[in-house]
């Protein structure tokens, strides 16, 4: 969502080397690029204004510290005027203590809203919460069944009337039923409407006073742009809001509304959807999302995905299983469908600091390769994905495997020689043996990440890789001797 922006901040950057300090003159190359950048996000012209003329007094004269070039400085300030343009801390959500505290979910058509609500209410039940969806959108056909229908997926309660009543008269139905039955919270979703829409926003201001809500949080399509500040502030100043959710930061937008609600509206983001899946939902942190626009990552997002997502009991046996050298093909589907839960393979890459540069081919190709592998792993017996040594010892089962997955036998030999090989190195860090130096990379990543080629003294997996004393290659076969076979670039294996 901000690689063009990352890439022209990193060329602003190389206007400052080889200085030994921030100058005048040498800045203003660097902010030429850095308004470009902004302009190029569809930032609003106000805040870029602002924003340039900040980051120029905060960096002219800058004393370079030993050890810390003025590209790095630069970055620095840069950074924290970012965080600053963005709210500077994150706003959580407003607590009640007169339960159950209520959120108003408000949006022009088409942003998202319906959606949205669904995922704050998964967001609020994986927090222990008990959420209640009402469905207050009488207009738009199927509105109330795509919610229901989401809640289903959810397992999150959705209150609905008929669509004959007004909404208000829903809103306020839903709440009593909440606090009659005990529920934390209550979401009520509203119809889309448009800012020209005197009627609809009239509507909106009746379903205010009806459920008195703690929050009032605008859907704000990610996509328009520019104007996204410009309807935050529309809204607020018709309905008064207290929030913002941006959506689809995902898709194609140049990520623009992130930096201009805030400053323009006065009203802070709260929530990001990242992805149409209904767990794709994040809070919103001004200085994380800043780092990812600088290529910094973000590695403490990383941390909460994998949270969600792994039992600490299940991660001691895990540890316990490599150490051992015991981690098995079934342990690595689980692994796999652990990772896709926590999204794409290419989005927590770049939550990763230094990752950003990663080649997109190179990605894809590593997605299609875990796709390859697993379809390997469904045509194996249950015996064989917890003894893979038994593919090892028989040619003819790695031919059945192969032929079930739609694979060649040599691309399952090599499937299984990276596997055996990253035992063997997961038991050999275990016991404090640690990798032969790291300029290789990790083991069996077709010549790994950038800069990380492969590990030294290691063969490259692959069914040549190993050769009998009679000459026939495959995994199991007595290793004779071990040659590195030249291999092409990518994230080959596993």
């Amino acid at each position: 969502m901000f690689e063009e922006l990352t890439n022209q901040f990193e060329d602003a950057v190389k206007a400052l080397k080889g200085d030994a300090k921030i100058s005048e003159e040498n800045v203003d190359e660097a902010l030429k690029q850095v308004r470009r950048a902004l302009l190029e996000a569809d930032v609003s012209l106000s805040v870029i204004k602002e924003f340039i003329e900040e980051v120029r007094l905060k960096a002219i004269g800058t004393e370079v510290v030993r050890g810390i070039n003025p590209g790095q400085k630069f970055i620095q300030v840069v950074h924290d005027q970012l965080v600053e343009v963005m709210g500077g801390a994150h706003d959580p959500l407003a607590n009640s203590e007169k339960k159950p505290t209520v959120i108003l979910m408000a949006g022009l058509q088409g942003a998202g809203k319906t959606t949205a609500t669904a995922k704050l209410g998964l967001h609020l039940k994986e927090k222990s919460q008990k959420p209640l969806l009402v469905a207050a959108d009488t207009y738009r056909p199927a509105a109330i069944d795509q919610l229901v229908t989401l809640g289903n997926q959810i397992d999150v309660e959705v209150f609905n009337l008929s669509s004959e009543l007004k909404p208000e008269e829903i809103a306020r139905k839903g709440l009593e039923k909440a606090k009659e039955e005990g529920f934390d919270t209550v979401l009520v979703d509203t119809a889309g409407r448009l800012q020209i829409d005197t009627e609809m926003m009239g509507e909106m201001v009746r379903i205010k006073e009806a459920v008195q809500p703690d929050e009032v949080l605008l859907v704000v399509d990610s996509m328009i742009g520019q104007e996204a500040a410009d309807i935050t502030r529309s809204f607020h100043e018709k309905v008064g809001i207290t929030g913002a959710v941006l959506t689809k930061l995902d898709g194609d937008s140049r990520g623009g509304a992130a930096l201009s609600i805030r400053k323009i509206s006065g009203k802070p983001i709260k929530f990001i959807g990242t992805g149409e899946k209904v767990e794709a939902l994040q809070p919103f942190y001004p200085e994380r999302m800043a780092s990812r626009i600088l290529g910094m990552g973000d590695v403490l997002t990383l941390v909460e995905k994998a949270q969600k997502e792994v039992e600490i009991a299940d991660a001691e046996i895990m540890q316990k299983k490599l150490q051992e050298a015991t981690f098995d093909f079934s342990d690595f589907v689980k692994q796999m469908r652990m990772i896709k839960r926590m999204g794409s393979l290419g989005g927590l890459l770049k939550m990763i600091p230094g990752m950003n540069k990663i080649d997109d081919g190179m990605i894809k190709s590593g997605e299609d390769q875990l796709k390859k592998i697993e379809a390997m792993i469904a045509s194996m017996t249950a015996d064989e994905r917890i003894k893979p040594e038994l593919l090892a010892a028989q040619p003819s089962r790695r031919r059945r495997v192969a032929s079930g997955s739609g694979h060649q036998s040599a691309d399952v030999d090599k499937v299984l020689a990276d596997f055996q090989r990253m035992r063997g190195l997961m038991k050999q860090m275990s016991t404090g043996g640690g990798l032969p130096g790291m300029e290789g990379g990790l083991p069996g990543m077709g010549g790994g990440l950038p800069g990380m080629g492969g590990v030294p003294g290691m063969p490259p997996a692959g069914a040549n890789a190993y050769k009998s004393r009679k000459g026939r290659g495959g995994p199991g076969s007595a290793p004779r001797r071990q040659r590195p076979v030249k291999k092409k670039k990518g994230f080959g294996d596993l």
